[in-house]
């Protein structure tokens, strides 16, 4: 069986979709899996150019430009360049990510079927498909599952994912935690309701401090403002380290504990089977929340209302919740 996954992104939204082809994986290990993947969460997929456990070939989108410049002479290259996928002959194509592009993507890559769900993200994709599959089940991994599954003709259950490691992430990981007690807070979130207040995280800095922990501030680049906020708030508790994709999974590895929102790092530390304190507002954990082996406690007021709507307003249960709920939830999972 040839197979094509398109799920382009996010972090979240990737690791959500690897469980289902994980389960694939065991029940076909010789089949080839192939997956169309944003170039930012590559290092998710592969190392150096060496492919994981799960996946064959992964081919890259260019997402960030895209969107810079949908209709621009490149983007439409980019995309066509999509129709040489046809000399692979997939059996099948599934639609993860549920987009007018990645149906788009489907569509050119030329498979025997392109399904995808019957209610999609953008609804317009639908009109792509082939196949249009019912949405089963309430978590994201469970829908995934049931998707893939179907499409396939198979019954797959999630599975434990295993991600590739990556030699100079590793070693740089290692060097920089040593043999310390490392805590990394994830501040940042898809869009600012799902973010915990930074005047919390600096509290909670300083008590994890107080318990021994070192602290660290996850940023993706150097002028992250949100990062340096919480480090400042901090009154220098916690240090903001920089990292990539590739570093910020080997940093996750050697965490004793991460604590952020509905966001990358959080669920990258739920599949990796790393201690993680999920602070839920807006999206609702049970469709949403980390998932994996390891031990995991998810916060989320009473005052807090399920609400996917991309607000700039500050979540009335996530500016209610205190430092000392995260402390108490620390206390049952280290």
């Amino acid at each position: 069986m040839k197979l094509l996954i398109v799920r382009t992104g996010a972090m979240g939204d990737v690791l959500h979709a690897l469980p289902a082809v994980a389960a694939l994986r065991a029940a076909q290990p010789h089949a080839t899996i192939d997956w169309v993947i944003d170039q930012r969460w590559l290092p998710l997929l592969e190392a150096d150019g060496v492919s994981g456990p799960i996946v064959n070939l992964a081919f890259r989108v260019h997402l960030k430009q895209w969107k810079r410049r949908p209709f621009s002479p490149t983007t439409v290259r980019e995309l066509l360049e999509f129709r040489n996928l046809r000399r692979s002959h997939y059996d099948h194509v599934v639609d993860m990510q549920g987009t007018l592009r990645s149906a788009a993507i489907g569509r050119l890559a030329g498979g025997r079927t392109l399904a995808g769900y019957a209610d999609p993200r953008e609804s317009i994709a639908a009109l792509l498909y082939t196949r249009r599959l019912p949405r089963r089940g309430t978590h994201v991994v469970d829908q995934g599952a049931a998707l893939l599954g179907e499409a396939l003709g198979l019954t797959l259950n999630p599975a434990p994912v295993t991600l590739p490691h990556m030699p100079w992430a590793d070693d740089w990981a290692a060097n920089l935690i040593a043999n310390r007690r490392a805590c990394l807070l994830a501040p940042s979130a898809g869009w600012p309701a799902k973010q915990w207040p930074v005047e919390r995280f600096g509290e909670l800095a300083v008590a994890l401090r107080g318990r021994g922990f070192e602290v660290l501030v996850n940023a993706p680049r150097a002028d992250d403002v949100l990062g340096q906020a919480v480090a400042a708030a901090s009154l220098g508790a916690a240090r903001v380290v920089v990292c990539n994709v590739a570093g910020l999974i080997g940093l996750v590895r050697r965490a004793a504990l991460v604590v952020g929102g509905d966001s990358g790092p959080v669920h990258l530390a739920a599949a990796l089977g790393v201690p993680v304190i999920a602070l839920f507002g807006p999206t609702d954990p049970a469709r949403n929340g980390p998932w994996g082996s390891g031990p995991v406690r998810v916060l989320r007021d009473p005052a807090s209302r399920t609400s996917y709507r991309r607000s700039s307003e500050a979540d009335p249960g996530l500016a209610r919740m205190r430092p000392v709920e995260v402390l108490a939830a620390l206390d049952g999972i280290i």
